[in-house]
């Protein structure tokens, strides 16, 4: 199999895994506090990684000089932390009423990502990038809020959730670029034992100034189960097949690929929640979507 193609299927796989999670897993841990959450779900992945091979890479790491470290920081900033933290505080706001609008929000990051990717990486950029770009931030005006005026209902958090989605694309879109870069200077094992072990870092302090860690006693044996199986699978696992694919396609076709996580979303929200999008909904995804591969596409 060509190694584009093979890169490209196995970041459409990570993003599938990421669609379900986001439906089905991520969702019931809403009894948590956020911060908590993050935490547990890079702490988890992180021991096992250690257990596995972390005496290895701790040695790859000190190969690194400090500007890889400082992308790595990044990475593990904007993909790890803020990220996550948005797009699980999204995901935990709608209440399993709107994960759908909230999960095809987040996959405006190609307009983030592209944008950093010529700027970090170098990666040229045409003109029409401008257009389709307005175009994929009108079909997600539209997604989430039809033909009406944003405001803010009482006992209605899509508003809020939506802002959450476009900071989670902004901070995802940030990580494609900082990942592209550090799979430079290291493998994609050590890139992923770095990428956990920094955002677990990070998320302890976030969580020791913020909830505390009094959720270690009020999560269930449920909550823990999840968090279990997202560890084992649509976390480090999914991360894993991703930057392995990465490593044989750009930037911009890793964002198109990626895609593959909001049509997940939509399926499965269907299948597991019940959840239709309405007729102006389903033509401003399809148009948002057609605007990300353009703009995915611009050489």
């Amino acid at each position: 199999m060509d190694k584009h193609i093979k890169g490209a299927l196995l970041v459409c796989l990570a993003a599938t895994m990421w669609g379900f999670d986001g439906i089905a897993l991520t969702p019931r841990l809403f009894n948590l506090h956020v911060p908590f959450v993050v935490f547990i779900l890079h702490l988890l992945p992180l021991i096992l990684m250690s257990v596995i091979f972390g005496r290895e890479e701790i040695k790859n790491i000190r190969k690194l000089d400090k500007n890889d470290l400082f992308f790595f920081f990044c990475v593990a900033l904007f993909g790890g932390s803020l990220g996550t933290l948005s797009i699980v505080k999204a995901l935990f706001l709608v209440n399993f009423k709107h994960l759908t609008v909230v999960t095809l929000l987040q996959k405006l990051q190609p307009i983030f990502a592209i944008l950093l990717a010529r700027i970090l990486l170098k990666e040229k950029l045409k003109k029409d990038y401008l257009f389709w770009g307005f175009l994929a931030l009108l079909g997600g005006y539209f997604l989430t809020f039809e033909f009406n005026i944003p405001e803010v209902v009482e006992g209605d958090n899509l508003l809020a959730a939506s802002l959450y989605s476009l900071l989670a694309a902004f901070s995802f879109g940030s990580a494609t670029v900082f990942g592209k870069r550090v799979l430079k200077a290291a493998s994609f094992r050590t890139a992923l034992y770095v990428r956990y072990l920094m955002t677990t870092c990070i998320m302890f302090v976030i969580v020791a100034f913020t909830s505390g860690f009094g959720d270690f006693s009020q999560a269930t044996a449920g909550n823990w189960l999840i968090f279990v199986i997202i560890a084992l699978t649509t976390g480090s696992g999914a991360i894993l097949l991703y930057y392995f694919g990465l490593r044989y396609i750009t930037a911009k076709v890793a964002t198109m690929c990626e895609l593959c996580f909001p049509i997940s979303s939509v399926i499965f929200d269907y299948f597991i929640n019940g959840n239709v999008l309405s007729p102006v909904q389903i033509a401003s995804a399809i148009l948002m979507i057609i605007s990300i591969i353009k703009i995915s596409r611009l050489k």
